[in-house]
């Protein structure tokens, strides 16, 4: 048994390259994040700096905002990807990911490894929670069970401006929607899936906001392909690898220290993030 998953939960993720939906907070304490999360919307409605606050909402949350690295570090959480992972842990980055009611934007079919410079690794889990009703009609992410299991494919960049990736990129191969799997949740409830994995997700059909939370979480042992390390904030266990520039969690929202390591982290990684883009992709830009 492992701390948190079933061998049955586990052999499901290896075999599917997702897992859910899985219970992690109730909704209360759902009900309780989102508020703080909206709440930051109101607070900082003007942006910080020079950037608006959707930056930091979707690029490395957790180097500047605490919430974002606290619910990064839950226990419960953790418990689960270490199942998948083992027992050394670094989140690589969180995001939010928000559909306002009636909105067509969407999410492309697409891999998550495919321009994060880790090559082909099976040591990442995207752990994907919900603090709104995330069905079909808000528009949902969907699965192709089984795709995690071949290489990388093409992708092409679309920049289309409904499409909250930040290239708009998608598979450039036929996906057949028959064989997709719709990852409802509940507020509270999480998701797991692999960096190979097709997933997309539609537009919000519903009458509420669509929130929820991506955190990416990667074992000490990825190498990246640059000859620059990349930028991990260890949550679990110990980092004897070397392959990783260990950040701590922010001691305060959007402070000084914290924000030179954010930019200092953005400029590092925009170059692999971008490379290959035939125009500029505005979040790794200054």
């Amino acid at each position: 048994m492992g701390k948190s998953l079933t061998p049955e939960q586990i052999n499901a993720y290896e075999e599917q390259g997702y897992l859910l939906p899985l219970d992690l907070f109730s909704l209360q304490e759902a009900f309780d994040y989102r508020q703080e999360i909206e709440n930051l919307e109101t607070q900082y409605r003007n942006g910080v700096g020079e950037y608006p606050l959707n930056q930091f909402f979707r690029i490395n949350g957790q180097i500047v905002i605490p919430l974002l690295a606290q619910i990064a570090q839950t226990p419960k959480l953790l418990d689960a990807v270490e199942d998948i992972l083992g027992p050394d842990l670094l989140v690589w980055s969180c995001e939010l990911f928000i559909k306002e009611a009636g909105t067509e934007k969407t999410v492309s079919w697409h891999q998550d490894l495919t321009y994060w410079g880790m090559g082909e690794t099976d040591d990442e889990v995207t752990a994907w929670i919900a603090f709104s009703d995330v069905s079909k009609a808000a528009g949902c992410m969907r699965f192709i069970p089984g795709s995690h299991k071949q290489r990388i494919v093409p992708h092409q960049d679309t920049f289309n401006e409904d499409n909250l990736l930040s290239r708009g990129q998608e598979v450039a191969v036929e996906v057949n929607e028959d064989d997709a799997v719709y990852d409802e949740l509940r507020p509270g409830q999480m998701s797991l899936h692999h960096g190979r994995l097709f997933h997309a997700s539609g537009p919000n059909k519903s009458d509420d906001r669509r929130i929820g939370m991506a955190i990416r979480f990667v074992t000490p042992g990825v190498e990246h392909n640059s000859e620059q390390k990349d930028f991990g904030m260890l949550v679990r266990g110990s980092d004897k690898k070397g392959n990783w520039i260990n950040v701590a969690p922010p001691s305060q929202i959007f402070g000084a220290n914290e924000l030179r390591l954010y930019d200092e982290i953005l400029a590092k990684q925009s170059s692999t993030l971008t490379a290959g883009a035939e125009q500029t992709v505005g979040l790794y830009t200054k």
